[in-house]
């Protein structure tokens, strides 16, 4: 059973960038056309699709978030990891790591696999 966990700082200051791993286990991520995404609900609003990286590397981003994400992964820890940049109080939420064939976007009934998620705090 393919298991994911978030990790990484409940707070973070307005301006500085948000790191979080999320690491896997019970499967790889370079599992053939597995991908690999970040996702986040803000307090009181909708999920919210943040972007992913798939088995062979490749990312995509919210184009609305683009300019702040970026992800990455370590295969020999079976780890990937999300950067965002340059946040504010709006990037308050919980944030999610979440799996599944060839699935990434606001498909959450399509996710096979969910992290506990992890809430995170942008102070001011």
């Amino acid at each position: 059973q393919v298991q994911l966990q978030e990790s990484g700082p409940g707070l973070v200051k307005t301006s500085q960038t948000l790191s979080l791993t999320c690491t896997v286990s019970g499967g790889s991520i370079t599992t053939s056309n597995y991908y690999w995404n970040w996702i986040r609900q803000p307090p009181g609003k909708d999920l919210e699709w943040i972007g992913y990286i798939n088995y062979s590397g490749s990312t995509y981003y919210s184009p609305s978030l683009k300019s702040r994400t970026s992800i990455s992964r370590d295969t020999s820890k079976n780890q990937f990891t999300l950067q965002l940049s340059s946040v504010t109080p709006e990037d308050t939420a919980v944030y999610y790591c979440a799996s599944a064939g060839e699935t990434y976007g606001a498909v959450w009934y399509l996710y096979e696999y969910w992290g506990q998620g992890t809430q995170v705090t942008v102070s001011s």
